[in-house]
């Protein structure tokens, strides 16, 4: 048997179908598969990738929501050798465009929805299958009919753990994304360290139910499906984040765990069928992408009844790398309330001053991070991916923290720029260039400020243009037009003028300080 440290996503699938082959691996809606036939129909993908030319190494890019086939997409990518690139839906069609030039995608799969946004982008470069039938007003594939035509056997290549799998864009500070690039081995050699400490909260049984629910694109969207697939769990995947369809899901499935960010748990507690809702099935609830508030975190153990972690990680690192433990989590210990937790088994973490040198305990820092769950790299970004990974392995995370005597790690704000609202990342400078064609804006900075509901929100810092009068709602709009919505403003405020330092920067933390006022720390 293959050593499970070097193992590929490929060889995890048929190591799973001889020995759970009738287990299901996926359900969607009503359409359910078990582990035998998402090997084979990922055979089937792989090869129907090989003969429509796609080399190893090559980029196939998915542009649409979650579902069982975006899933077998990934994994049959991986068993070719290719790299599946995910596209937030969400994204306008400028973003999308951008993204597809810089992975030098030629293929591209998508949800039968976003045809038209592929209409407009897809030149005649590209081939594009459809998933949900094929367009009578274009020469595209249906995507089952392709797939189908492939044989089921396994496909002709040879794929190491090294090799990338997956690559997820991350906002930049640059206002551009960056390609992060995750190789089979980031879940393969993490994992069986993990499992070993057997810790109940951390590992999941094979015999569990997971649930993809939020976005395909994010790190917690198909790196946590992939990661329910090695575990050889059913997977229950819903199209996006509907509370009610969560809750039916709680319910049907008797979950036993689940993992949502906290404004997502907030929309679902409000729910109305919430207050009745059969939650004595779930044993741990785990969040991440922002602390939690106390009164929702009071709330949320009140109703659903379980145990809640708290993950600390990012895209680089294929997700969470510290866990704040349920034992932890006491409202009446605040102090460990506002930490991230420790280190999970397998990673080291360290708190390095401007120089790199490493910090002792209580002195802040920027946080860095080493695990065999890191990035490669960033795609055709290699000055990028050398301030962001060193050659020891360690990447600098752009998170300003300390580490306790405990280990206990504590994060006081970000060193970069980056909002999380809701649990999507935004970076001002992507906001700001939107922002700057207004005609009625003279100067512009976008800053995060605490929001009850998202964690964050955005604001922008308008000055206005002179003998103009800008209405806020106007500007708002005006950035809907060229970004997409989650990123866009949720308030205006103007000033006469921005503070800067002298060599022009903007004092971010001047702007920030009046409405952070009163909270421990500059992250909500």
């Amino acid at each position: 048997m293959t050593d499970r440290a070097t193992e590929t996503f490929g060889d995890v699938l048929r190591r799973h179908a001889s020995e759970r082959p009738k287990s299901v691996a996926l359900r969607f809606g009503e359409r359910v598969t078990d582990y035998a036939t998402l090997d084979a129909q990922t055979n089937r993908i792989a090869n129907a990738l090989i003969a429509a030319g796609v080399e190893p190494g090559a980029r196939v890019a998915y542009l649409g929501k979650n579902s069982d086939t975006a899933v077998a997409l990934a994994l049959g990518a991986g068993k070719a050798g290719a790299v599946l690139v995910p596209i937030i839906w969400r994204l306008s069609p400028d973003e999308i465009a951008w993204i597809l030039s810089d992975c030098g995608a030629r293929l591209l799969i998508v949800d039968a929805p976003m045809g038209d946004t592929a209409c407009a982008l897809a030149t005649d470069d590209f081939t594009v299958i459809s998933i949900g039938g094929a367009r009578s007003d274009k020469s595209w594939h249906d995507f089952d009919t392709w797939r189908d035509a492939a044989p089921a056997t396994p496909p002709p290549v040879k794929v190491d753990a090294d090799d990338i799998l997956i690559q997820i864009y991350t906002s930049g500070t640059t206002g551009r994304p960056k390609g992060a690039m995750l190789a089979h081995a980031n879940v393969t050699r993490f994992r069986p360290v993990i499992d070993a400490e057997a810790i109940g909260w951390l590992t999941p049984d094979p015999d569990e139910t997971a649930m993809l629910v939020m976005p395909f694109a994010h790190i917690a969207g198909v790196g946590t499906a992939l990661l329910a697939i090695y575990a050889g769990q059913e997977n229950i995947v819903l199209s996006e984040f509907d509370p009610g369809q969560v809750l039916d899901a709680i319910e049907r499935h008797r979950l036993r765990r689940l993992f949502l960010v906290p404004a997502a748990l907030q929309i679902l507690l409000a729910h109305p069928r919430a207050e009745t809702t059969d939650f004595s099935s779930l044993r741990y609830f785990s969040y991440g992408a922002s602390p939690i508030p106390i009164e929702l975190l009071k709330a949320g153990i009140a109703r659903l009844g379980c145990q809640f972690v708290q993950v600390y990680g990012m895209t680089e690192t294929w997700g969470a790398v510290t866990a704040l433990a349920p034992e932890d989590h006491d409202p009446d210990r605040l102090h460990l309330m506002a930490s991230a937790g420790r280190a999970m088994p397998g990673v080291e973490l360290r708190i390095l001053d401007p120089d790199g040198n490493a910090l002792p305990p209580g002195m802040a820092g920027e946080v860095a991070i080493r695990s065999p769950s890191n990035m490669k790299g960033y795609w055709n970004r290699p000055d990028e991916t050398a301030r962001t990974l060193d050659a020891q392995g360690w990447i600098r995370t752009g998170d300003a923290g300390f580490l306790d005597d405990q280990g206990y790690l504590f994060i006081q704000d970000r060193i970069k720029d980056m909002i999380i609202s809701g649990g999507e990342n935004v970076y001002p400078a992507e906001v700001e260039s939107a922002l700057y064609g207004h005609p009625d804006i003279a100067d512009v900075a976008v800053i995060g400020v605490p929001d009850p509901h998202w964690g964050e929100a955005v604001k922008a810092i308008v000055v206005p243009r002179p003998g103009t009068n800008p209405d806020a709602d106007n500007i708002i709009a005006h950035a809907r037009q060229r970004i997409a919505r989650f990123k866009c403003p949720k308030s205006v405020d103007f000033i006469d003028a921005l503070p800067r330092n002298p060599s022009g920067k903007i004092l971010r933390r001047e702007l920030r300080a009046p409405y952070w006022a009163g909270h421990a720390r500059h992250v909500n």
